[in-house]
């Protein structure tokens, strides 16, 4: 399996932006499918973003639809998720994920066997 580090998190005002990175150990990063999940307090995790290996197919949630973007570098081993006009609703921990599944437009949790430890993201009304 591949390990997987987030970063990137922090506090932000609403309306602003916050880059999320995800740096995975081992040489096979480029053949998995990779995902950002996020989980509110209270609350199930739920799916934000997936991106398949060749960084062109990508999926994502309606809520965050038009406003982040997921891609990632196979040469550096990363995946990102840039986020910008940041709600208050978009408060939570953000987990990185990684699976061998080909990429689908219904990827749950329960797909995906790898996790990041998480990095929290707070935005301010």
């Amino acid at each position: 399996q591949v390990q997987l580090v987030e970063s990137g998190g922090g506090l932000v005002q609403a309306g602003g932006s916050l880059r999320l990175s995800c740096a995975a150990s081992g040489r096979t990063f480029s053949t998995y499918t990779m995902g950002w999940f996020r989980q509110a307090p209270g609350k199930e995790r739920e799916f934000v973003a997936a991106i398949n290996w060749s960084n062109r197919n990508t999926y994502y949630a309606d809520s965050v639809k038009g406003r982040f973007t997921i891609s990632r570098d196979n040469a550096k081993n990363t995946v990102y998720l840039q986020m910008n006009k940041l709600k208050p609703e978009d408060t939570a921990a953000y987990y990185c994920a990684a699976t061998r599944r080909i990429l689908t437009a219904t990827m749950t949790q329960n797909n995906f066997g790898s996790w990041g430890q998480g990095t929290q993201v707070t935005v301010s009304s």
